[in-house]
């Protein structure tokens, strides 16, 4: 092959990592940055082409680069545009695809990050050999990436498919999500919803916990996961109320596609069996009878973000994509 690579990137609220990789679907190379260090967008992409072309220039050149496949919040696959990502530090429609394109001067595709997760997920990880599956992304946000029949599902705007901002409480009462609406999935599942959840908790009640040792308004997702390896009855009941309401949700996104398994994927997904098993309790308590018991709910198999740096990288691979690629 002339071009033998592609860069791959996965552009998280919180992290932005990417990766050299070949077309058999290895990544020879990683790194990443910190995405909410910079408030402009132009630094910021400055700094990820700076740092993408130290992995080029150990793999021999960008010659040798064929493009950049990018996963990014709100990445609209038809345009190129990040647009209106409620966690990511730059607002309103960021053509991110084209500053990429003029600095790295190869082409460059986006999507979707969750679809681009489940693109990789798809080719190289668990759901290998499936058609119909839901990718679900937990990190900063909720994410997900839907696929029927082998393709990944766009819609008209290339919007389709944000579950994440889907409600799951209603009312004054519920939770405000960082895309303007009230009640989002999004804000009860993802890190910073559990994060959320210990914060309302610990203020609600006096009951003794070991997250009381740390300063309320630092509090992380890892430190509730933490706290719960150490047999915490607060940080364990904070996992079950999550994994309840995420299950809980998953069982209407059955209802519209019918999967045959639900992927999870992202930083929340390490704590294991204490989210995974009060999700799939809450999945099959609200499922139709025929659906009971017969959904596949698995973590991704694939390292860390390799899914979705492989699913990215996929973008510029595919030949016969839909999406033009900024060149």
């Amino acid at each position: 092959m002339e071009k033998p690579y592609v860069l791959g990137i996965d552009m998280g609220g919180t992290n932005t990592k990417f990766g050299i990789v070949d077309a058999r679907g290895n990544v020879i190379n990683s790194s990443s940055i910190k995405t909410q260090l910079y408030t402009d967008i132009n630094e910021y992409c400055d700094v990820l082409c700076a740092e993408m072309m130290k992995l080029v220039d150990a793999a021999g050149g960008i010659e040798l680069v064929r493009g950049v496949g990018a996963g990014a919040p709100n990445g609209n696959y038809y345009t190129g545009n990040i647009e209106f990502a409620p966690n990511l530090p730059w607002k309103g429609i960021v053509p991110f695809a084209e500053l990429i394109a003029e600095r790295m001067h190869v082409p460059c595709r986006i999507t979707n990050d969750a679809n681009a997760a489940a693109m990789g997920e798809m080719t190289y990880g668990v759901a290998k050999g499936m058609k119909n599956f839901i990718m679900i992304t937990l990190g900063t946000g909720v994410g997900s990436g839907i696929v029927i029949d082998g393709k990944v599902v766009y819609g008209h705007d290339g919007f389709a498919g944000e579950l994440g901002h889907t409600k799951i409480e209603r009312g004054e009462s519920a939770r405000l999500c960082g895309c303007g609406q009230k009640g989002c999935i999004e804000a009860y599942a993802s890190a910073n919803g559990v994060a959320r959840t210990a914060k309302e908790w610990l203020a609600k009640t006096d009951r003794a916990s070991l997250l009381r040792q740390l300063p309320a308004e630092e509090i992380t997702s890892k430190d509730v996961f933490d706290a719960a390896m150490q047999g915490d009855d607060m940080a364990k009941e904070i996992f079950e109320y999550t994994g309840r309401l995420l299950g809980t949700k998953l069982a209407d996104f059955v209802a519209f596609s019918a999967p045959e398994a639900i992927v999870l994927f992202g930083g929340l997904t390490k704590a294991g069996d204490i989210l995974m098993e009060p999700v799939v309790k809450a999945l099959n308590e609200n499922v139709m009878p025929l659906w009971k018991n017969k959904i596949k709910v698995l973590f991704s198999t694939l390292k860390d973000s390799d899914a979705a740096i492989l699913g990215a990288s996929a973008l510029v691979w595919d030949v016969d994509a839909q999406a033009p690629m900024s060149k």
